[in-house]
Protein backbone atom coordinates (compact mmCIF):
# COMPACT_ATOMS: atom_id res chain seq x y z
CA UNK A 1 0.00 0.00 0.00
CA UNK A 2 1.08 3.55 -0.18
CA UNK A 3 1.12 5.35 3.13
CA UNK A 4 1.20 8.74 1.41
CA UNK A 5 -1.90 10.94 1.79
CA UNK A 6 -4.12 11.94 -0.88
CA UNK A 7 -4.66 15.63 -1.67
CA UNK A 8 -8.09 15.32 -0.09
CA UNK A 9 -7.11 13.42 3.14
CA UNK A 10 -3.88 16.34 3.00
CA UNK A 11 -6.80 18.42 3.15
CA UNK A 12 -9.01 16.93 6.03
CA UNK A 13 -5.78 17.01 7.79
CA UNK A 14 -4.54 20.69 7.48
CA UNK A 15 -8.01 21.89 8.02
CA UNK A 16 -8.13 19.76 11.24
CA UNK A 17 -4.67 21.06 12.31
CA UNK A 18 -5.93 24.66 11.80
CA UNK A 19 -9.10 24.94 13.83
CA UNK A 20 -7.42 22.49 16.25
CA UNK A 21 -4.75 24.50 17.06
CA UNK A 22 -6.98 27.83 17.60
CA UNK A 23 -10.05 26.33 19.16
CA UNK A 24 -8.16 23.88 21.39
CA UNK A 25 -4.96 25.15 23.23
CA UNK A 26 -4.14 23.24 26.04
CA UNK A 27 -5.51 26.15 27.91
CA UNK A 28 -9.13 24.79 26.97
CA UNK A 29 -8.58 21.11 27.38
CA UNK A 30 -7.61 21.69 31.29
CA UNK A 31 -10.82 23.91 31.38
CA UNK A 32 -12.84 20.86 30.12
CA UNK A 33 -10.68 18.08 32.35
CA UNK A 34 -12.49 20.57 35.46
CA UNK A 35 -15.66 21.15 33.25
CA UNK A 36 -19.21 18.95 34.55
CA UNK A 37 -19.94 19.16 30.41
CA UNK A 38 -16.35 18.71 29.38
CA UNK A 39 -16.54 20.43 25.83
CA UNK A 40 -18.51 23.60 24.19
CA UNK A 41 -21.44 23.80 22.15
CA UNK A 42 -18.99 26.20 19.66
CA UNK A 43 -16.30 24.10 19.17
CA UNK A 44 -18.69 21.18 18.24
CA UNK A 45 -20.62 23.04 15.72
CA UNK A 46 -17.64 24.45 13.91
CA UNK A 47 -16.40 20.58 13.74
CA UNK A 48 -20.17 19.89 12.79
CA UNK A 49 -19.73 22.59 9.95
CA UNK A 50 -16.58 21.09 8.70
CA UNK A 51 -18.13 17.89 8.52
CA UNK A 52 -16.20 15.89 10.59
CA UNK A 53 -19.41 14.24 12.21
CA UNK A 54 -20.26 13.12 8.71
CA UNK A 55 -16.90 11.36 8.06
CA UNK A 56 -18.09 7.83 8.14
CA UNK A 57 -21.85 8.39 6.72
CA UNK A 58 -22.83 7.30 3.42
CA UNK A 59 -23.94 9.91 1.26
CA UNK A 60 -27.23 8.23 1.12
CA UNK A 61 -27.48 9.03 4.93
CA UNK A 62 -26.83 12.31 3.94
CA UNK A 63 -22.99 11.78 5.52
CA UNK A 64 -19.69 12.74 3.20
CA UNK A 65 -19.17 9.04 2.27
CA UNK A 66 -15.37 9.19 3.27
CA UNK A 67 -13.62 6.20 4.56
CA UNK A 68 -11.82 4.92 7.73
CA UNK A 69 -8.37 5.81 6.56
CA UNK A 70 -10.04 10.14 6.22
CA UNK A 71 -11.42 9.29 9.72
CA UNK A 72 -8.09 8.18 11.53
CA UNK A 73 -6.34 11.39 9.48
CA UNK A 74 -8.62 13.38 11.75
CA UNK A 75 -8.73 11.45 14.70
CA UNK A 76 -4.38 11.57 14.44
CA UNK A 77 -5.19 16.20 14.87
CA UNK A 78 -7.66 15.38 17.67
CA UNK A 79 -4.81 13.62 19.57
CA UNK A 80 -2.31 15.86 18.74
CA UNK A 81 -4.47 18.17 20.74
CA UNK A 82 -5.72 16.38 23.30
CA UNK A 83 -9.40 17.03 22.15
CA UNK A 84 -11.33 16.44 24.62
CA UNK A 85 -15.80 15.82 23.76
CA UNK A 86 -18.53 13.61 22.64
CA UNK A 87 -16.94 13.03 19.15
CA UNK A 88 -15.30 9.69 19.64
CA UNK A 89 -18.55 8.44 21.69
CA UNK A 90 -21.13 9.82 19.08
CA UNK A 91 -19.50 8.95 15.47
CA UNK A 92 -16.47 6.79 15.78
CA UNK A 93 -18.47 3.68 18.55
CA UNK A 94 -22.25 4.54 18.21
CA UNK A 95 -21.76 5.71 14.50
CA UNK A 96 -20.24 2.65 13.73
CA UNK A 97 -22.65 0.14 16.01
CA UNK A 98 -25.39 1.74 13.39
CA UNK A 99 -23.58 1.38 10.57
CA UNK A 100 -23.04 -2.17 11.43
CA UNK A 101 -26.41 -3.39 13.01
CA UNK A 102 -28.86 -1.13 12.19
CA UNK A 103 -31.84 -1.36 9.59
CA UNK A 104 -31.69 0.95 6.93
CA UNK A 105 -34.79 2.93 8.10
CA UNK A 106 -32.56 2.85 11.37
CA UNK A 107 -29.81 4.43 9.33
CA UNK A 108 -32.12 6.92 7.60
CA UNK A 109 -33.32 8.10 11.25
CA UNK A 110 -30.55 8.21 12.72
CA UNK A 111 -26.92 9.00 10.45
CA UNK A 112 -28.48 11.79 9.45
CA UNK A 113 -28.91 13.94 12.91
CA UNK A 114 -24.87 12.67 13.44
CA UNK A 115 -23.91 13.65 9.92
CA UNK A 116 -25.53 17.70 11.48
CA UNK A 117 -23.91 17.58 14.50
CA UNK A 118 -27.98 17.31 16.03
CA UNK A 119 -27.33 14.12 17.61
CA UNK A 120 -24.78 13.26 20.79
CA UNK A 121 -24.73 9.32 21.12
CA UNK A 122 -22.65 7.15 24.14
CA UNK A 123 -22.28 3.08 23.48
CA UNK A 124 -22.75 1.46 26.69
CA UNK A 125 -21.47 -2.49 27.02
CA UNK A 126 -18.95 -3.02 29.36
CA UNK A 127 -20.02 -3.95 32.56
CA UNK A 128 -17.89 -4.19 36.14
CA UNK A 129 -15.86 -7.51 35.75
CA UNK A 130 -14.70 -6.29 32.58
CA UNK A 131 -14.64 -9.20 30.56
CA UNK A 132 -14.59 -8.69 26.57
CA UNK A 133 -16.72 -11.81 25.63
CA UNK A 134 -20.37 -12.26 25.49
CA UNK A 135 -20.46 -13.78 28.77
CA UNK A 136 -18.99 -10.38 30.29
CA UNK A 137 -22.79 -9.08 29.46
CA UNK A 138 -25.18 -9.46 32.51
CA UNK A 139 -27.70 -6.50 31.81
CA UNK A 140 -30.96 -7.68 30.86
CA UNK A 141 -33.57 -7.14 28.33
CA UNK A 142 -37.05 -8.64 29.15
CA UNK A 143 -39.86 -8.37 27.05
CA UNK A 144 -43.23 -7.13 28.74
CA UNK A 145 -46.00 -6.87 26.09
CA UNK A 146 -44.61 -3.71 23.78
CA UNK A 147 -41.56 -3.30 25.39
CA UNK A 148 -38.42 -4.15 26.87
CA UNK A 149 -37.60 -3.42 30.39
CA UNK A 150 -33.84 -3.27 30.82
CA UNK A 151 -32.01 -4.09 33.80
CA UNK A 152 -28.40 -3.58 35.61
CA UNK A 153 -25.32 -1.73 35.12
CA UNK A 154 -22.85 -0.49 32.44
CA UNK A 155 -19.36 1.10 33.19
CA UNK A 156 -16.65 3.55 32.00
CA UNK A 157 -19.66 4.58 29.39
CA UNK A 158 -18.05 7.56 27.48
CA UNK A 159 -19.62 10.83 27.52
CA UNK A 160 -23.14 9.51 28.64
CA UNK A 161 -24.02 12.52 30.82
CA UNK A 162 -24.25 14.30 27.50
CA UNK A 163 -25.51 11.89 25.44
CA UNK A 164 -29.39 12.51 23.83
CA UNK A 165 -29.24 8.84 23.16
CA UNK A 166 -27.69 5.86 24.55
CA UNK A 167 -26.86 2.58 22.71
CA UNK A 168 -27.14 -0.33 25.02
CA UNK A 169 -25.83 -3.84 24.73
CA UNK A 170 -28.09 -6.42 26.89
CA UNK A 171 -28.84 -9.41 26.79
CA UNK A 172 -31.95 -10.80 25.72
CA UNK A 173 -31.38 -14.61 25.52
CA UNK A 174 -29.77 -17.62 27.77
CA UNK A 175 -27.38 -18.69 24.79
CA UNK A 176 -23.81 -16.77 25.29
CA UNK A 177 -24.38 -14.88 21.92
CA UNK A 178 -28.13 -13.67 22.71
CA UNK A 179 -26.73 -10.30 22.97
CA UNK A 180 -28.58 -7.39 21.59
CA UNK A 181 -28.36 -3.41 20.87
CA UNK A 182 -31.46 -1.01 22.46
CA UNK A 183 -31.73 2.53 21.68
CA UNK A 184 -32.79 4.57 24.89
CA UNK A 185 -33.78 7.77 24.90
CA UNK A 186 -31.46 9.68 27.46
CA UNK A 187 -34.53 11.38 29.92
CA UNK A 188 -36.38 7.52 29.91
CA UNK A 189 -37.27 7.41 33.62
CA UNK A 190 -35.42 4.96 35.64
CA UNK A 191 -32.13 5.78 33.74
CA UNK A 192 -29.11 7.45 36.30
CA UNK A 193 -26.02 8.83 35.11
CA UNK A 194 -22.61 9.14 37.03
CA UNK A 195 -20.05 10.69 36.05
CA UNK A 196 -17.30 9.08 37.10
CA UNK A 197 -13.73 10.30 38.45
CA UNK A 198 -10.61 9.72 35.86
CA UNK A 199 -7.07 10.17 36.18
CA UNK A 200 -7.04 12.36 32.32
CA UNK A 201 -10.42 14.22 33.43
CA UNK A 202 -12.53 12.39 30.11
CA UNK A 203 -15.91 11.90 30.67
CA UNK A 204 -16.51 8.73 31.64
CA UNK A 205 -19.68 7.10 33.27
CA UNK A 206 -21.52 4.83 35.04
CA UNK A 207 -24.83 3.92 33.99
CA UNK A 208 -27.67 2.63 35.95
CA UNK A 209 -30.61 1.04 34.05
CA UNK A 210 -33.38 0.17 36.54
CA UNK A 211 -36.25 -1.14 35.25
CA UNK A 212 -36.06 0.59 32.04
CA UNK A 213 -38.92 0.41 29.70
CA UNK A 214 -38.13 0.79 25.68
CA UNK A 215 -40.56 0.29 22.88
CA UNK A 216 -39.62 -3.12 21.03
CA UNK A 217 -38.98 -1.03 18.20
CA UNK A 218 -35.95 0.28 19.78
CA UNK A 219 -33.92 -2.78 19.03
CA UNK A 220 -31.17 -1.78 17.02
CA UNK A 221 -30.79 -4.62 14.40
CA UNK A 222 -31.75 -8.18 14.74
CA UNK A 223 -32.39 -9.45 18.02
CA UNK A 224 -30.04 -12.16 19.32
CA UNK A 225 -27.37 -10.88 16.86
CA UNK A 226 -25.78 -8.21 18.17
CA UNK A 227 -22.37 -9.49 19.23
CA UNK A 228 -20.77 -10.04 15.90
CA UNK A 229 -21.40 -6.57 15.02
CA UNK A 230 -20.15 -5.31 18.53
CA UNK A 231 -16.89 -7.33 18.04
CA UNK A 232 -16.02 -5.47 14.64
CA UNK A 233 -17.17 -1.90 16.17
CA UNK A 234 -14.52 -2.72 19.05
CA UNK A 235 -11.96 -3.81 16.60
CA UNK A 236 -12.31 -0.85 14.31
CA UNK A 237 -12.42 1.61 17.84
CA UNK A 238 -9.27 -0.19 19.12
CA UNK A 239 -7.95 1.16 15.91
CA UNK A 240 -9.32 4.57 15.99
CA UNK A 241 -7.82 5.11 19.29
CA UNK A 242 -4.42 4.16 18.10
CA UNK A 243 -4.63 7.04 15.92
CA UNK A 244 -5.60 9.42 18.33
CA UNK A 245 -2.49 7.99 20.43
CA UNK A 246 -0.18 7.90 17.40
CA UNK A 247 -0.83 11.86 17.11
CA UNK A 248 -0.55 12.61 21.15
CA UNK A 249 2.82 10.81 20.52
CA UNK A 250 3.99 12.91 17.39
CA UNK A 251 2.64 16.29 19.81
CA UNK A 252 4.78 14.52 22.78
CA UNK A 253 8.16 14.58 20.19
CA UNK A 254 7.62 18.06 19.28
CA UNK A 255 7.89 19.48 22.51
CA UNK A 256 10.51 17.10 24.13
CA UNK A 257 13.14 17.15 20.99
CA UNK A 258 12.73 21.29 20.97
CA UNK A 259 13.38 20.90 24.45
CA UNK A 260 16.90 18.31 24.01
CA UNK A 261 18.46 20.86 21.68
CA UNK A 262 17.84 24.11 23.77
CA UNK A 263 18.24 22.84 27.55
CA UNK A 264 21.95 23.21 28.20
CA UNK A 265 23.84 21.62 30.94
CA UNK A 266 27.61 21.33 31.99
CA UNK A 267 27.93 24.41 28.98
CA UNK A 268 26.14 22.45 25.98
CA UNK A 269 22.82 21.21 24.60
CA UNK A 270 21.03 17.54 27.00
CA UNK A 271 20.55 16.36 23.54
CA UNK A 272 24.66 16.36 22.75
CA UNK A 273 24.78 12.90 25.39
CA UNK A 274 24.40 9.85 24.33
CA UNK A 275 21.50 8.68 26.53
CA UNK A 276 19.51 11.64 25.37
CA UNK A 277 20.18 10.49 22.17
CA UNK A 278 19.22 7.14 22.09
CA UNK A 279 15.89 8.20 24.39
CA UNK A 280 15.18 10.60 21.20
CA UNK A 281 15.90 7.73 18.49
CA UNK A 282 13.68 5.37 20.63
CA UNK A 283 10.63 7.63 20.66
CA UNK A 284 10.74 8.20 17.01
CA UNK A 285 10.86 4.45 16.49
CA UNK A 286 7.91 4.13 18.80
CA UNK A 287 6.26 7.22 16.78
CA UNK A 288 7.03 5.93 13.36
CA UNK A 289 5.52 2.29 13.81
CA UNK A 290 2.89 3.56 15.61
CA UNK A 291 1.72 5.10 12.84
CA UNK A 292 2.70 2.51 10.39
CA UNK A 293 0.49 0.10 12.18
CA UNK A 294 -2.77 2.62 12.47
CA UNK A 295 -2.67 3.20 8.76
CA UNK A 296 -1.72 -0.58 7.90
CA UNK A 297 -5.04 -1.58 10.21
CA UNK A 298 -7.19 1.49 8.83
CA UNK A 299 -6.40 0.87 5.55
CA UNK A 300 -7.47 -2.64 5.70
CA UNK A 301 -10.72 -1.64 7.31
CA UNK A 302 -11.39 1.15 4.05
CA UNK A 303 -10.56 -1.71 1.55
CA UNK A 304 -12.69 -3.93 3.39
CA UNK A 305 -10.00 -7.04 3.89
CA UNK A 306 -10.07 -9.39 7.02
CA UNK A 307 -8.30 -6.89 9.49
CA UNK A 308 -8.94 -8.56 12.78
CA UNK A 309 -5.21 -9.45 13.48
CA UNK A 310 -4.01 -6.13 12.61
CA UNK A 311 -6.51 -4.25 14.44
CA UNK A 312 -5.16 -6.25 17.68
CA UNK A 313 -1.55 -5.81 16.53
CA UNK A 314 -1.98 -2.11 15.81
CA UNK A 315 -3.62 -1.92 19.88
CA UNK A 316 -1.96 -4.17 21.55
CA UNK A 317 1.68 -2.29 20.15
CA UNK A 318 0.62 1.59 20.43
CA UNK A 319 -1.12 0.59 23.81
CA UNK A 320 2.48 -0.32 25.26
CA UNK A 321 4.82 2.20 22.64
CA UNK A 322 2.66 5.09 22.84
CA UNK A 323 3.06 4.84 27.00
CA UNK A 324 6.76 4.01 26.50
CA UNK A 325 7.59 7.33 24.42
CA UNK A 326 5.85 9.60 26.68
CA UNK A 327 7.80 8.08 29.59
CA UNK A 328 10.88 8.84 27.71
CA UNK A 329 9.72 12.34 27.18
CA UNK A 330 9.95 12.68 30.71
CA UNK A 331 12.97 10.90 31.29
CA UNK A 332 14.08 13.72 29.27
CA UNK A 333 12.26 16.48 30.77
CA UNK A 334 12.75 15.67 33.85
CA UNK A 335 10.28 16.82 36.66
CA UNK A 336 9.22 19.92 35.21
CA UNK A 337 7.21 17.50 33.04
CA UNK A 338 4.83 16.19 35.88
CA UNK A 339 3.30 19.72 37.26
CA UNK A 340 0.13 20.45 35.89
CA UNK A 341 1.31 23.73 33.77
CA UNK A 342 3.62 22.08 31.49
CA UNK A 343 1.51 19.93 28.77
CA UNK A 344 3.66 17.00 28.70
CA UNK A 345 1.70 15.10 31.51
CA UNK A 346 -1.33 15.83 29.57
CA UNK A 347 -0.31 13.46 27.10
CA UNK A 348 1.16 10.96 29.97
CA UNK A 349 -2.86 10.70 30.93
CA UNK A 350 -3.89 10.32 27.78
CA UNK A 351 -1.60 7.06 27.04
CA UNK A 352 -2.18 5.68 30.22
CA UNK A 353 -6.36 5.68 29.62
CA UNK A 354 -6.26 5.22 26.34
CA UNK A 355 -3.94 1.68 26.51
CA UNK A 356 -6.78 0.53 28.47
CA UNK A 357 -9.60 1.21 26.16
CA UNK A 358 -11.26 -1.60 24.07
CA UNK A 359 -9.02 -3.98 25.96
CA UNK A 360 -5.28 -3.43 27.06
CA UNK A 361 -1.48 -4.67 25.17
CA UNK A 362 -2.58 -8.41 26.97
CA UNK A 363 -5.67 -8.65 25.58
CA UNK A 364 -5.04 -7.70 22.20
CA UNK A 365 -1.81 -10.31 21.90
CA UNK A 366 -4.36 -12.89 23.25
CA UNK A 367 -6.58 -11.82 20.23
CA UNK A 368 -3.48 -12.16 17.99
CA UNK A 369 -2.66 -15.37 19.30
CA UNK A 370 -5.46 -16.49 18.75
CA UNK A 371 -5.83 -15.53 14.87
CA UNK A 372 -2.68 -17.33 14.54
CA UNK A 373 -4.63 -20.78 15.85
CA UNK A 374 -2.91 -20.90 19.07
Amino acid sequence: MNYDLTPEQNILKESAHKLLGKECPSEYVREMAEDEKGYTEGLWKKMAELGWMSLLIPEAYEGSGFNFMDLSVVLFEMGYYCLPGPFFSTVVQSGLTILEAGSDAQKKALLPEIADGKQKLSLAWLEKEGIYTPSGIKLIAELEEDNYVLSGTKLFVLDAHVADTIICVARTDKAEEGISFFLVDANTKGLKVDLLDTMSGDKQCRVVFDNVSVPKDNLLGDLNKGWDALEKVLLMAAVAKSAEMSGGGEKVMDLVFPYAKGRKQFGRPIGAFQAIQHHCANMLTYGDTIKFLVYNAAWKITEGLPYAMDAAICKAWVSDSARSLVALGHQIVGGVGFMEEYDLQLYFKRAKTAGQMFGSADYHRELVAREMGL
